[in-house]
């Protein structure tokens, strides 16, 4: 515990030192505490930026606001539609590169605009361990990432989101609904509309930690689902709600993966080639490279 109030305060006078931030803002568990951590020491100098886009449920959008409202923190939204952006809809496996580099270019241009130095972003020690192409956009703008900085990981952020009474400490992790296609199959409105309304459904019955996997030109579901998902889901009544909601958005077939839910699951069928021409520099980039907005 000791070395962790270490980070905490070592994060602290990262965040100090910038003066002021616009903290990139998803309302999840990372970037809820990021944002909290950033108020706390920069007061009004800290800002919330979301992005706002048809990968981005309208319930998580709901959240980032009610919270940034909750605590008094100035929030801004960006309009982000990934599917604008050329190559995108075809989902390479630098998407998610092609994504950050919009978002985070238009986050740059609002701080700069309020007057703002520092643009922040809340990805942890674990995200150096995945293929994550959004890091090389990240570091090719120079967003800084206090909590790679300090070396804070998932399981400390929710303890010290815990002692922070932050409502989101417990919160199921979250990644944009394009992450539930695999590379090479198209991404348009009408499928991120099908996929949304299917998680939501499964969330409104309960389950909490799951994904709903775009599979055979939408043919396919494959659920992916917590300990407690596997539960509720044993249930023969459960079992014949879920076929039948999914049934009626489009997906022919209805499967659950036994391996359960984990995250970055889409790029376990990758070969080793896509991770070293997208992520390997941004993995070595210097987590506290920074936008300096002018």
């Amino acid at each position: 515990m000791d070395e962790l109030k270490e980070k905490q305060q070592r994060l602290a006078q990262c965040l100090r030192s910038f003066g002021s931030v616009a903290v990139a803002f998803s309302g999840g568990a990372d970037s809820t505490f990021l944002l909290k951590s950033a108020h706390d020491v920069l007061g009004d100098k800290a800002i919330a930026v979301t992005g706002r886009s048809l990968s981005f449920p309208l319930r998580e959008l709901r959240a980032a606001e009610d919270f940034a409202a909750s605590r008094g923190i100035r929030h801004f939204l960006v309009d982000s539609e990934e599917l604008d952006l050329e190559g995108f809809s075809d989902n390479p496996p630098n998407r998610c590169y092609l994504c950050k580099k919009e978002l985070f270019g238009k986050i740059e241009n609002l701080a700069r605009k309020q007057g703002v130095g520092t643009v922040i972003e809340a990805s942890n020690v674990d995200d150096e361990g995945d293929y994550r192409p959004g890091l090389q956009a990240i570091a090719e703008l120079g967003v800084a990432s206090p909590l790679r900085t300090v070396r804070l990981d998932k399981s400390e952020i929710r303890r010290l989101s815990r002692e922070m009474g932050l409502p989101t400490w417990d919160k199921p992790s979250f990644a944009c609904l394009a992450s539930r296609f695999p590379y090479g199959e198209r991404i348009d409105a009408e499928r991120l509309r099908r996929i949304d309304e299917a998680e939501q459904f499964l969330l409104d019955r309960g389950f909490r930690q799951v994904r709903v996997r775009f599979h055979d030109r939408g043919r396919l579901a494959r659920l992916e689902l917590d300990e407690q998902g596997f539960s509720l889901f044993a249930d023969p009544v459960a079992r014949e709600a879920v076929c039948a909601r999914l049934n009626e958005l489009g997906f022919a077939y209805v499967a659950v993966d036994l391996k359960g839910y984990r995250t970055g699951s889409m790029n376990e069928t990758l070969q080793p080639a896509p991770f070293g021409a997208f992520a390997g520099s941004a993995l070595k980039m210097h987590p506290q490279q920074v936008i300096k907005a002018k």
